[in-house]
């Protein structure tokens, strides 16, 4: 089943059987589904007549996902498809993940759309790890596949404990304090319903109903800092603090969010009142910087850095404070190919090759 790079639709409506394509329908809603609308809803994730592109890698995860949009999509009224990408990192095993996926799909009637990678020397293209190559590629598809088959929403599906180890990720890179976010129930046309879920509830949900996933065997490597917080970190702290751990962080995300989303429109008017502190052109004002706060400046620096997709990080942010406290003349390095001049009474960031 290649397609040598390009989208491909996997199923045809017209080939499958009236019985089969509404099999749900004839379902009543369990608890676990209900309490899924209720997200749905209360989070206004999904209008009537939304079209959703559901991220499946095969994972228990992403097929508890489909599952619940499956059961629930006759009260939603909203179209449903779903988006595979072979990274092709692990043999047969990556071929067998997108055989079972397209089959699944076919007997529930939902397109399928898959898209395969050399990630490995897409990694060494990008001089990425193979984690964050896989996590690039994978939202260039899924934005592809909303432009060009008009889609509304990309679903994912994270939950509580994926947030966790997000968190934790975040914390032991060195982000700012509005940087602990972890991952958005909704961040423009992603959403992610079922961040406020339990991996053992979708587990639970899966031998209940009787779907089968598969199982992705470097989910044990450990020379992945995320496995190795998921595998190692977390069941640590959570043997000495049972039950503490992930509700703790769940809080400190939310928290997290709702100062980020505050920070947001306050340096939104700042901008708008001095436009100095508008990233315009590469530059900002050094004297205007100098007369904000500390965590003002490295607010500022944050989303200078981020519109010119570089590195964002504590240690980072405070080089850059630094030199504010320095003189004309100086420059420093943002991260490994941000250069940050401070020339008369501008700063000056140029991304290099």
């Amino acid at each position: 089943m290649k397609n040598n790079g390009n989208v491909f639709l996997s199923v045809d409506p017209v080939d499958i059987p009236w019985r089969t394509l509404f099999h749900y329908r004839s379902c009543a809603v369990n608890p676990f589904e209900k309490k899924f609308l209720e997200q749905l809803r209360t989070r206004k994730l999904v209008q009537e007549k939304d079209r959703i592109l559901c991220a499946v890698s095969g994972g228990p995860d992403s097929m508890a996902m489909l599952s619940l949009f499956i059961a629930v999509r006759p009260v939603l009224h909203c179209e449903l498809a779903a988006a595979h990408c072979n990274f092709q990192l692990r043999g047969p095993e990556s071929d067998a993940d997108e055989r079972f996926v397209a089959d699944f799909c076919r007997t529930q009637g939902i397109a399928c759309y898959v898209e395969h990678y050399d990630t490995r020397y897409a990694a060494a293209g990008m001089k990425k790890s193979i984690e964050e190559t896989a996590r690039v590629l994978r939202y260039r598809f899924f934005e592809r596949l909303v432009d060009e088959k008009a889609f509304t929403k990309i679903a994912t599906g994270h939950h509580v404990n994926d947030n966790a180890e997000t968190l934790l990720f975040n914390l032991f890179r060195g982000v700012s304090l509005p940087g602990l976010t972890g991952i958005r129930a909704k961040n423009g046309r992603i959403i992610r319903p079922m961040l406020l879920f339990h991996k053992a509830d979708i587990q639970a949900y899966l031998k209940e109903k009787g779907i089968d996933s598969c199982e992705d065997s470097s989910n044990v490597l450990e020379e992945y800092d995320r496995n190795f917080i998921r595998n190692r970190v977390i069941p640590l702290i959570e043997e000495r603090f049972p039950h503490k751990l992930l509700p703790s962080l769940q809080r400190l995300s939310e928290q997290a969010g709702e100062l980020e989303e505050f920070l947001e429109l306050y340096f939104e008017d700042l901008a708008a009142r001095e436009p100095g502190l508008s990233f315009c052109k590469g530059e900002l004002d050094a004297d205007a910087l100098r007369r904000r706060t500390i965590f003002e400046q490295k607010e500022i620096f944050k989303r200078a850095l981020r519109d010119i997709d570089a590195t964002v990080d504590s240690r980072t942010l405070q080089k850059l404070a630094a030199l504010l406290q320095s003189q004309p003349g100086k420059m420093v390095m943002a991260g490994k190919n941000v250069r940050v001049l401070w020339k008369g009474k501008k700063l000056l960031f140029t991304k290099q090759a």
